[in-house]
């Protein structure tokens, strides 16, 4: 046999094999072949001019099978040009030589002119006419108007014999046939062409009178029937498509010919006349939209065409070419259609005014306001997002300015949520996924100033929200005001950190390694502030303001994206502060060191003026560090200039009163930021006249009726701030100085320049205006302003007094008296004040947990786009509302704190209790950056209330009373409690939650109550309950007992959290030189887990159970972990018994998860006697009847894919350690319910089924009613298969495992003596198990399977036995057996006939 040719074979080896080839005589793959040269007609013909090419002429090669062209690399059918078979092509022909042949020079063509013969032509001389010229011959008064194409495609289609698809205007008439006489000569669609046979053509006209024939023969009704019997199995895209080109060709017929009136012209438009049956207009009818002929809404049909009457302009004869009507050019002229005035359930379109004002569909707007175009939908008012987009792209600039503002009007709209009632979907989410960011960058980048500074004003409109801005700016003399968390996106990507599962640390990409590696339109989906960072938004801005120089609009919307882009993290704003020469251009143009006073009220350009933008810009990067603040400060020149704000009064800084206000507001805000890390406090000393001297002036700046009240009261307020501050700072001087002396070469922060004594002489000042305030509330006319200002004095106070008992000169005979006058003269009589319980009526309106279900639509936002969710809210109750009362009651709170530490005896003279704790709703408020902003402040609140609790429960019998509420208060408020609040946590972890004062149920006789409820419970069920279970009320009293060790216990479990909880207390407690950021960590969930009572169980499953699988016994645990687990389980005992309610925000799923760590810990960790007894007990409250039906395990754990695979490693648990253990076993019967997964029964019969010889529990020892084990019955085939397998082998049997023996009893009854209607194949399994069951040998089991009644925990075995069978099933059993011997007796007959 021969071999085929290798790659490797050289030109030997070809050559012999060609040899053995050509001897062995095989016949070739392929044929050589001489091609006849078709100028010389048939092979072998011709003269010696053929002899003389056939040396010439080229062997051609034919494969077998192989076809004579490439098969194309598309789907696509191959075109067919029509004459090309006409053509004649040549094999041998080089492609050059043709083209040199057909391409030669003019003296070629010119030599081989030939004269045509004219001598019989007539010849006709013009006629005389009386115009200048002769007329013009236009194509249309020819007699025929087609193309040379046209014309030779019609020949080529009389040729073949085919009728033309286009008839001619004389014959439409014939075109449309009635159902009487058909006047086809031929098929209009079928040629014929792939019968194949030479009477092809004859074949398709047979073929056509048939078809002619059958549409004659039916009735109206069977061709609407079989239109939509086709209609269903053509393609819908193909349908319309055919329709659309058939009403074009009606519509261009009825608009290029006039038509005659009367009949004729019915005839000649069919799909108009609904009373012609022919079979064109059942064509017709067969191509429409069946969803068109359903609708019961207005059909708008197409407008007719325009005519002559209609145009406005008459042509005129003198018009060359204008004398014929182009209807589809004049479409734009005629009068637009009216709007749609039926209402409809389909979604539209929606349409804005150039206001972003949204048009409803129904509206009819004049034309003269500039809302009609000529896009989709002509007939309504307005623009859709996609058209101004496309607008926005625009060569014209006066469009693409105007897209733009429209576009920054509707994210305005947007942002404030006026749409959220009337558009389906998010506005902002829609225009971020088309790429808005991309939009507006490259807007930005235009080199027309109006079209840059319209997309600078929507990029402000997309990223800024002002009412957002406005609320902070309230906020900022609040407790902590100064602080804000970064509004970074919460959701993040996961996809990136499952590619990284598996891969060792080294390969492991890093984040920089992994932001890199994104796309631009990746990080803006993700984070668009991040996004337009990655695209360079911060040099164009800088040289929008440099070199632009734009006008003060302009200018005030960048600074306001400057500063968003600072709050959106302290990376953010560290690249604003690097971006070349922006902060120069800011400082030096928006905020110089000298000024004139600009020539008009309104200048035209803001540059060489301070702005208060620029001023905010400066102080929301100093908030995001210490470092950016120091830069700030001493490198770009904030020092020098801040005194030239500050140093004269408002009305002196040469610019417009209200903006000389938000000025001097700004800068002081500025100052205090700077002096919160204990840095400008030179300034203090520097200005400290000038300050003094503005403080003497605020009651009588305050009590005028002035239009700029309100700008006065922000900046008085902002002064309280700073001059709080620096009282802070100032505070941490003798700390600081000691430290250096005693830091022996340690780190230690430098003290500040200012100390207490420069801060002593504000205090007498600062309390007599507080006095003079608090009279003012009896007045109407200033009450308004003195509840708002009053919130700031009780803040500096506080620091004054929080701060005097750390300094050395404190004098604690003279504090206590001026205390005691404070609260005498001043608290005392503002609680007691008609205003403020008028405030605290307010308290729960204005509360964000107690109305967290209330909250109607709200504005929008985005995952990627982060906001506070405030638009509206001077005009709604909430927490920054000017009715709210959280200002006040958290400055008061803070003061009362602070000064019963000082002087315990108050502690009973000062108390108010808010209806805020009562009204604590008992779920979790969601957790976003929309709410976590206000949470934050009243949480400050709710711990000062639970702080003067404490002070008050041992000694106030009013408080004591409601101890248990206070505590579970606490319990609740702890993992609501946000990032940057962790000193907080950890206060309330170490003085009230374990306080024993505030778990009143210990000492005043809950364990006694909890033993006779137990003693009551076994009276009522008259039930025998295992031993271990009576034993709740000792444990309860057991574990009162060692509350301050279960709380060293999980205070040593979060101990994690120990730097946090530092920094925390840092800026907490006004310690400002240690403090490094006033922007609050990330916002990625709460500090404290909301099921932190199982930390020490879960903590030890971690470190032990997942890296060992649970087999080390507890010798070899870590130490201390069986104390642990023990003071854990006395914790989740005391809070089912006694604080049920605070421990619902953990799903009893998750309980019953977390309290498997148990058994997964260590292979004898649940056999120990104080974890016996504690899980016994836990098991009981979770196996009540309330919890049972509380308890769903098809909804995964927390931290589980599933709780399927948390029970399969019980079960391998339980098989390896558990020597049959009760407790283990009734927790693996809990999941075996009824009304749960078949999943884990089938675990336990097929995967385990050897656990069934040492699961012993019995009856009396569950907790658990059987019912919920028995009803409804098993309707799984497999299971119950391997129900009746154990049964019959032997591997489950009634003293080894009485419980499942009862189950698989019950249901394996219920199966075989079922009479519902089943399937085919669960019929005959029952027939088949009621056979076996009868022939089985065991009488005792047969009568089990037989005769089962109903459970019943008393009996022997758990259940009833009927004493012989019921009638219907014993009927039955005897026809099951009776079919079973026919069926065998058919089988045994077959056997022997064979």
């Amino acid at each position: 046999m021969l071999r085929r040719p290798k790659p490797s074979d050289s030109e030997a080896d070809l050559l012999r094999e060609q040899e053995k080839f050509l001897t062995s005589g095989a016949p070739s793959a392929a044929n050589v072949v001489r091609r006849p040269d078709k100028r010389r007609g048939r092979a072998g013909e011709g003269g010696p001019d053929n002899v003389h090419s056939e040396g010439r002429q080229r062997d051609v090669v034919t494969i077998e099978d192989l076809p004579d062209q490439l098969p194309s690399l598309t789907p696509a059918p191959p075109k067919k040009s029509r004459f090309k078979a006409g053509r004649v092509t040549f094999e041998d022909e080089d492609a050059g030589e043709r083209l040199d042949r057909h391409d030669v020079h003019v003296s070629a063509i010119l030599s081989r002119i030939v004269e045509r013969d004219t001598s019989s032509t007539p010849i006709s001389l013009p006629a005389h006419t009386g115009m200048a010229f002769p007329k013009v011959m236009h194509r249309s008064e020819t007699s025929s108007q087609k193309s040379l194409f046209a014309r030779e495609l019609a020949a080529q289609r009389l040729k073949e014999g085919r009728t033309p698809l286009h008839c001619a205007p004389a014959a439409t008439d014939q075109c449309w046939c009635s159902k009487n006489q058909l006047h086809f000569t031929g098929p209009s669609l079928l040629s014929g062409r792939g019968l194949g046979g030479p009477d092809s053509s004859s074949e398709s006209m047979r073929i056509h009178r048939e078809n002619q024939a059958k549409v004659r023969d039916m009735s109206q009704s069977e061709i609407l029937l079989e239109q939509k019997k086709l209609l269903s199995q053509l393609d819908p895209k193909l349908v319309d498509f055919v329709r659309s080109r058939k009403a074009q060709s009606v519509l261009s017929s009825a608009s290029s010919s006039k038509q005659p009136q009367g009949e004729n012209s019915k005839d000649n438009f069919p799909l108009e006349n609904g009373n012609r049956q022919s079979v064109s207009s059942g064509a017709a009818l067969l191509l429409e939209n069946p969803r068109e002929v359903e609708m019961e809404e207005e059909k708008v049909l197409p407008p007719p065409a325009v005519t002559e009457k209609e145009v406005l302009l008459k042509p005129q004869k003198e018009w060359v070419h204008m004398d014929k009507l182009e209807p589809e050019k004049l479409e734009w002229m005629r009068d637009l259609p009216a709007p749609r005035k039926k209402g409809t359930n389909k979604a539209m379109q929606a349409r804005f005014d150039f206001a972003g004002t949204l048009i409803p569909p129904t509206e009819d707007l004049p034309t003269h306001l500039g809302l009609h175009h000529h896009g989709e939908e002509p007939e309504r008012a307005g623009y859709s997002l996609q058209e101004l987009f496309l607008l926005s792209r625009s060569q014209l600039i006066r469009q693409r300015s105007l897209a733009l503002c429209t576009l920054a009007n509707i994210l305005s709209k947007a942002r404030a949520g006026e749409y959220r009632s009337a558009l389906k979907g998010s506005v902002v989410s829609t225009v971020l996924d088309a790429g808005l960011v991309f939009l507006l960058r490259f807007a930005l980048d235009d080199s027309v100033e109006g079209v840059m500074s319209a997309a600078v004003h929507a990029l402000k409109a997309l990223l800024v929200c002002e009412d957002d801005e406005e609320c902070l700016d309230c906020t900022f003399s609040w407790f902590r005001g100064l602080d804000s968390f970064p509004l970074l996106p919460s959701a993040q990507e996961e996809e990136e950190e499952e590619e990284d599962e598996g891969l060792p640390e080294s390969m492991k990409e890093t984040t920089e390694e992994k932001e890199e590696r994104k796309t631009d339109h990746d990080v803006a989906r993700q984070d668009v502030v991040k996004g337009l960072l990655k695209i360079k938004l911060l040099p164009r801005l800088r040289y929008i303001l440099e070199v632009f120089r734009p006008s003060p609009p302009v200018v005030q919307d960048v600074l306001q994206i400057l500063t968003r882009i600072a709050r959106h993290s302290s990376v953010s704003a560290t690249q604003v502060l690097d971006c070349p020469r922006l902060m120069e251009t800011v400082l030096s143009e928006f905020l110089p060191a000298s000024w004139t006073a600009p020539s008009s009220p309104i200048p035209q350009s803001v540059y060489g003026l301070p702005l208060a933008g620029a001023v905010k810009l400066l102080r929301v990067l100093a908030t995001s560090g210490r470092h950016a603040c120091a830069r700030l400060f001493n490198s770009l020149g904030v020092r020098e200039r801040l005194p030239c704000l500050l140093s004269v009064e408002p009305a002196e800084l040469l610019v417009e009163p209200s903006e000389a206000l938000r000025i001097t507001t700004e800068a002081y805000r500025l100052w205090a930021v700077a002096a919160a890390y204990g840095q400008a406090c030179q300034l203090y000393i520097d200005l400290y006249p000038g300050l003094a001297k503005t403080l003497q002036s605020v009651h009588t700046v305050l009590s005028l009726a002035d239009p700029l009240l309100p700008l006065q009261l922000q900046r008085v307020l902002a002064l309280l701030s700073l001059l709080t501050q620096v009282t802070h700072t100032a505070g941490c001087h003798q700390e600081l100085q000691t430290g250096m002396v005693s830091c022996q070469g340690e780190e230690c922060p430098p003290p500040p320049p200012v100390s207490w004594g420069h801060v002593t002489g504000l205090q007498a000042s600062l309390l007599g205006h507080l006095r003079g305030f608090v009279k003012d509330l009896d007045n109407p006319v200033q009450k308004d302003v003195s509840l708002v200002v009053i919130p700031a004095y009780l803040a500096y106070l506080e620091a004054y007094y929080h701060q005097l008992s750390r300094q050395k000169c404190f004098k604690p005979v003279e504090t206590l008296q001026e205390i005691e006058r404070l609260v005498s003269e001043v608290l005392v009589p503002l609680m007691s004040h008609h205003a403020f319980q008028g405030l605290m009526e307010n308290l729960k309106s204005s509360s964000v947990v107690c109305n967290v279900q209330s909250d109607g639509l709200g504005p929008e936002t985005n995952p990627s786009l982060p906001g506070l969710a405030c638009p509206g809210w001077r005009n709604r109750p909430g927490l920054v509302a000017p009715n709210s009362p959280f200002p006040l009651l958290t400055a008061l709170g803070l003061l009362l704190e602070t000064i019963t530490g000082i002087h315990k005896g108050l502690s009973n003279k000062v108390q108010f209790q808010g209806e805020l704790g009562r009204s604590l709703v008992r779920l979790c408020p969601p957790f976003c950056h929309s709410r976590a902003w206000l949470l934050r402040h009243e949480h400050h609140l709710l711990y000062l209330l639970l702080r003067l609790a404490n002070r008050l429960v041992s000694i106030e019998p009013e408080v004591a009373k409601h101890a248990s509420l206070y505590h579970t208060v606490a319990l609740v408020l702890l993992p609501w409690l946000l990032p940057g609040s962790e000193y907080l946590g950890h206060q309330l972890l170490s003085t009230i939650i374990f306080n024993k004062d505030f778990i009143s149920e210990g000492h005043s006789g809950g364990p006694e109550a909890v033993e006779l409820g137990e003693l009551r419970l076994q009276e009522e069920t008259c039930q025998r309950a295992s031993p271990s279970l009576q034993t709740v009320g000792a444990l309860l009293r057991e574990a009162c007992i060692q509350l301050p060790s279960i709380r060293g216990c999980f205070l040593t479990h979060l101990a994690h959290l120990e730097p946090l909880v530092l920094t925390s207390r840092d800026a907490l407690l006004g310690r400002n030189p240690w403090i490094g950021s006033h922007l609050l960590p990330e916002l990625t969930g709460p500090t404290v887990p909301s099921d932190w009572p199982f930390l020490p169980l879960v903590s030890l499953y971690e470190r032990t159970g997942l890296s060992d699988g649970g087999g080390l016994a507890v010798e070899d645990l870590p130490q201390g972990a069986l104390q642990a687990v023990t003071h854990c389980l006395q914790w989740l005992l005391l809070l089912e018994v006694w604080r049920e309610e605070a421990l619902k925000v953990v799903l009893p799923v998750a309980k019953l998860a977390r309290l498997s760590c148990v058994f997964l810990c260590s292979s004898d960790l649940f056999l120990e006697r104080p974890v016996q007894k504690l899980t016994w007990g836990l098991f009981r409250l979770l196996t009540r009847q309330s919890r049972l039906d509380s308890l769903d395990l098809n909804v995964p754990p927390p931290g589980l894919a599933s709780f399927q695979d948390l029970y399969s490693a019980l079960l391998s648990q339980f098989e390896a350690v558990s020597f049959g253990d009760r407790l283990f076993g009734c927790w693996l019967l809990l999941p075996l319910q009824r009304r749960y997964s078949a999943t884990m029964r089938l675990a336990v019969f097929g995967e385990h089924v050897g656990m069934l010889r040492s699961l012993g529990v019995t009856l009396a020892q569950l907790s658990i009613p059987m019912e919920r084990f028995t009803s409804p019955p098993e309707d799984s085939l497999p299971l119950l298969h391997l129900y009746f397998r154990s049964l019959v082998t032997g591997t489950l049997k009634p003293c080894w495992c009485p419980v499942l023996y009862v189950v698989t009893v019950s249901h394996v009854n219920a199966f075989i003596f079922s009479q519902d209607a089943a399937a085919q194949e669960v019929e005959a399994a029952r027939h088949s198990m009621l056979r076996k069951i009868h022939y089985l040998t065991d009488e005792v089991l047969r009568n089990h399977l037989l005769l089962f009644r109903l459970p019943q925990q008393q009996a022997e075995f758990g259940f009833d036995l009927y004493e012989q069978l019921p009638p219907i099933r014993a009927k039955r059993l005897a026809s099951v057996l009776s079919s079973g011997g026919e069926d065998s007796m058919r089988l045994r007959a077959k056997k022997d006939t064979k």
